[in-house]
């Protein structure tokens, strides 16, 4: 889980501010049409994990091939190499989130079991054997559903900032195209 969370906190800016503040460098740069200059930015090590500079790189290197099908690169290399990434990190949290309560039911059904084997088996019946057995069954989905809960509340937190990822980078990039296309309009580009 912590894992995760830092390896999404890589892939973003840590603030707005500096965010703001590397949007506004390259601002600069595209103004000047100073392609070269953007790319060095983003190409500079540490920005190599987070995910607007590397998708500007992309850009840059594919700025010939026209606005729509740039877009569409981007979405495409966005998808495939950062968000299912992380969708593949958080799939063992649903499946845990999904295999802790069934294991909890086996052990209460396993506790019921025994304490209605010895109840079947017995003549007399000792009320602290059964209540052993159901105690057993109670503890194992406790412990399923405490294992669960958490990692439902930690899975959705995990969606939230894949979402602010997301929103961010499609921000980022959508400031950075706009710019783009204005330059490569200026210097007679094939951005359209």
């Amino acid at each position: 889980m912590v894992l995760l969370v830092r390896r999404i906190a890589q892939k973003r800016f840590a603030s707005k501010s500096s965010s703001e503040q590397f949007m506004e460098e390259v601002r600069d740069n595209m103004k000047k049409k100073n392609f070269d200059g953007v790319v060095e930015l983003c190409d500079s090590p540490r920005y190599w994990s987070k995910a607007v500079p590397q998708l500007m790189l992309v850009a840059l290197e594919n700025r010939k091939r026209g606005m729509a099908k740039l877009r569409q690169l981007l979405s495409e290399r966005f998808e495939r190499e950062i968000l299912a990434d992380l969708e593949y990190r958080t799939s063992w949290i649903a499946t845990v989130v999904k295999t802790a309560p069934m294991l909890g039911l086996l052990g209460t059904v396993t506790g019921m079991i025994n304490a209605f084997a010895k109840i079947a088996s017995a003549t007399q019946t000792d009320p602290k054997q059964l209540a052993d057995d159901i105690s057993f069954a109670l503890f194992t989905t406790a412990i399923g559903l405490s294992i669960a809960i958490p990692l439902v509340l930690a899975g959705n937190m995990i969606h939230v900032r894949i979402g602010k990822l997301q929103d961010t980078v499609q921000e980022d990039l959508g400031e950075f195209l706009d710019d783009l296309q204005t330059a490569e309009a200026e210097t007679g580009g094939a951005v359209s």
